[in-house]
C-alpha cells in the first residue's frame, strides 16, 4: 500500500543545512497494516508522515501509494495532497467549531475535486461514518460542544468518510488524559481493523506504539534505527537507544572474549562480573558490547532461601536499595557490587536493606552489540 525509498529531507538556512529533517528513510507497509513511526521529539517521524501526505516536499527519494507515484525526486513528480486518497487526523483534531458534527464530516466530500458526490450520496456516507464512530446522536450538535474524546472521534470521521486508501495520523491522542487516551487507543485500533484501512501512526508513547501496532519504526536523527513487530523491539532491541527509549532495561557494559554467531550464548564480562547472555546478532571479540535484561524478566529472593545459588551461573548477591509499590508490582532497586539493577516483581515481603540473590535468565538475558560504548 505504501513504499518509501531512500527519502530525505533537509531544511535549509541560507545556503547551510540546519538540524531536522530526515536521512535515507526507506519502508514498506502492506494493506491493512497498523504500522507507527515511534521515536523522541525532533526526529522527523512528523516530517516523514508530512512527506507522504504531500504537505512537505523530500529533497530527495520516492513515495509510492496504492502502486502510484506520488513523489519522485529523479523525475520531478509530485502530486498534491488533495489528489493522494489520504485521510489525515492532526493533534489538535482541527474540527471547526462553527459546523455541525455532521457539516465537519460532509466537508471533505463537498470540496472534493477528485469526484463529484450528490447530497443523498454525502448523507449516506455521513450518516454511515458518524454510526460507526458512535457520533449519530451528535450530528445536529455543534462540534465545540463535544469533549475531548468525541471531538477524536470526529476529526476520524472526517478523515475516513471519503474512504482513504491511507490514513495518516499526527499523535492524535497526545490531547486526552490518561484514561480517555486508553480508551480511545483501544477503540482507535479496533475501528482500523474493521474498516482495514492501511494507518501510519506517528507517536513518542511507546505504550502507544505496543499496543496499536502491527510493526514499528524506531527513529532517531532524522533516521530508521530498528523495525519489527512490538515484541521484537521491546525483546530484542537493536541497540541501547532502542533498549532505553521502548520500556526500562538494565544495562551492563561489558564485553566478550571470542566472536559470537547469530542466536548463541556467550560470556559478557560487565562490572558485577561474568553474565551469560543470548545474541540475536553477531557480535566480533573484544567488541563493546552490552547486556540487556527487562526488570519483569529478573529473579529475585532472599540470600538465605538458597544458599549455593550466588555461585551458580547468573547469580548475583546483591542488597536492596529502595523499594517501590506500584500497584500491580513492586519495584526493587538492588545494589550488585557498586552497580543497581531495577526488579519488578508481584508485591512481596523483601525490605529495604535485605541481603538477596539477583538472577538474570540466560534466555532472557540479550546480548547487544554496542559499538559507541566507552572503553571499560
Amino acid at each position: 500500500m505504501l513504499r518509501v525509498d531512500d527519502l530525505t529531507k533537509t531544511y535549509m538556512l541560507g545556503d547551510r543545512s540546519v538540524a531536522g529533517g530526515v536521512r535515507h528513510v526507506s519502508f514498506d507497509v502492506a494493506a491493512g497494516e497498523f504500522y507507527t513511526l515511534l521515536g523522541p521529539s525532533g526526529c522527523g517521524k512528523t516530517t516523514t508522515l508530512r512527506a507522504i501526505a504531500g504537505l512537505e516536499e523530500p529533497s530527495e527519494g520516492r513515495i509510492d501509494i496504492d502502486g502510484r507515484v506520488v513523489f519522485n525526486s529523479a523525475t520531478g513528480a509530485f502530486v498534491a495532497a488533495n489528489q493522494r486518497n489520504i485521510g489525515m487526523v492532526f493533534q489538535s483534531y482541527a474540527v471547526w467549531p462553527h459546523m455541525t458534527v455532521f457539516d465537519n464530516v460532509a466537508f471533505p466530500l463537498r470540496m472534493s475535486r477528485s469526484r463529484r458526490y450528490g447530497e443523498s450520496d454525502i448523507r449516506a456516507k455521513v450518516e454511515h461514518t458518524l454510526e460507526t464512530m458512535g457520533l449519530a446522536a451528535f450530528a445536529s450538535r455543534s462540534a465545540a460542544q463535544l469533549s475531548g474524546g468525541q471531538q477524536q472521534r470526529l476529526s476520524l470521521a472526517r478523515a475516513l468518510v471519503a474512504e482513504p486508501r491511507l490514513l495518516l495520523l499526527d499523535e492524535p491522542l497526545s490531547n486526552l488524559d490518561a484514561l480517555l487516551r486508553e480508551q480511545m487507543r483501544s477503540e482507535l485500533r479496533r475501528l482500523q481493523q474493521d474498516i482495514g484501512v492501511t494507518a501510519i501512526y506517528v507517536t513518542h508513547d511507546q505504550a502507544e506504539a505496543l499496543a496499536l501496532s502491527d510493526r514499528v519504526a524506531v527513529m532517531r536523527d532524522g533516521a530508521i534505527v530498528q523495525v519489527g513487530t512490538p515484541k521484537q523491539v521491546y525483546y530484542t532491541p537493536a541497540d541501547e537507544f532502542v533498549a532505553t527509549f521502548i520500556g526500562r532495561s538494565n544495562l551492563l557494559h561489558g564485553r566478550i572474549d571470542r566472536d559470537v554467531a547469530p542466536n548463541t550464548q556467550a560470556i559478557v564480562q560487565s562490572a558485577i562480573g561474568p553474565v551469560i547472555c543470548t545474541f540475536a546478532d553477531s557480535a566480533p571479540a573484544a567488541h563493546p558490547v552490552l547486556a540487556m535484561i527487562r526488570p519483569e524478566h529478573l529473579v529475585l529472593a532472599p540470600a538465605d532461601a538458597a544458599p549455593g545459588a550466588a555461585r551458580g551461573p547468573n547469580h548475583f548477591s546483591g542488597r536492596i536499595a529502595n523499594v517501590a509499590f506500584l500497584g500491580e508490582t513492586t519495584e526493587y532497586t538492588v545494589r550488585v557490587a557498586e552497580t543497581e539493577i531495577i526488579v519488578r516483581m508481584p508485591a512481596g515481603e523483601l525490605v529495604g536493606g535485605a541481603d538477596v540473590t539477583v538472577l538474570l535468565p540466560p534466555d532472557r538475558t540479550l546480548g547487544v552489540s554496542n559499538p559507541a560504548a566507552a572503553k571499560i
